[in-house]
């Protein structure tokens, strides 16, 4: 338990039992922070705890006029399913969250760890793979048409906690969707929660998610299209250089 080991990076002020947790640190298109927002909002989860690094730079959001805690830790009753949601990078800091989550994991006894990430594709295309050493949750995944991973290179928390978890009998599954932008990617964290509500049963909608990448990539080509017409009139005044803005 994190308390015998005296992890004090970990506050939880309550315990349910016998959890799925659902974790995601930022990545390639902020898909796992994307995906664990949205349904932190549309399963209308309740805050139970929270994960605070100390040597980590302070980061914190503001949403709706409330604070939001670097790493949060949410809880949703209807299906027993913990959600860890991180605003924060934790890079130089992997195998410090990875054995947090292991802690959390721990108390709460949970059945199973689901990590989420983008991976990086040159191709416009919306798969998503898996990768997972528990054959029942293979065959369950590829029913629902989703691809094993098969090769590939996995860094950050989560290749921290899979090899955390390589001697460990809990099970986990990863859940990868293709991204093709630095950008934020609601189209693959649209195709996360497509695959998590196949495979956990969440009945959560992704559409808007989909609406909301239109959006955002339609936002993204009107400034860029202003920023060449800036460019245009004042490359004389600016001498070469360039400058531009976002509103």
């Amino acid at each position: 338990m994190a308390e015998k080991r005296g992890n004090k990076d970990i506050q939880l002020w309550k315990k349910p039992k016998n959890v799925t947790i659902i974790e995601g640190f930022p990545g390639f298109g902020l898909v796992a922070t994307i995906t664990t927002g949205y349904l932190i909002e549309h399963l209308k989860c309740e805050q139970i705890g929270s994960v605070y690094f100390e040597d980590a730079a302070p980061t914190l959001a503001v949403h709706k006029n409330k604070m939001i805690d670097p790493i949060g830790i949410y809880y949703n009753k209807a299906k027993n399913l913990i959600i860890i949601h991180a605003i924060t990078s934790a890079q130089g800091l992997e195998w410090k969250a990875a054995q947090a989550i292991l802690d959390i994991a721990n108390q709460l006894t949970a059945k199973e760890i689901i990590s989420i990430e983008g991976v990086g594709s040159k191709e416009k295309s919306e798969r998503g793979f898996h990768y997972t050493q528990n054959q029942k949750a293979s065959k369950r995944l590829q029913k629902l048409g989703i691809d094993e991973l098969g090769e590939g290179i996995i860094v950050g928390v989560t290749s921290a906690l899979m090899l955390r978890l390589k001697r460990n009998k809990m099970p986990m599954t990863c859940l990868f969707a293709e991204t093709h932008s630095q950008l934020p990617d609601s189209r693959a964290a649209a195709k996360v929660i497509e695959m998590l509500d196949g495979y956990l049963g969440l009945k959560v909608d992704f559409k808007p998610l989909l609406k909301e990448a239109a959006e955002f990539e339609k936002k993204l080509k009107g400034i860029a299209t202003d920023f060449q017409k800036t460019e245009k009139q004042q490359g004389k005044k600016c001498s070469g250089k360039h400058f531009g803005y976002i509103r």
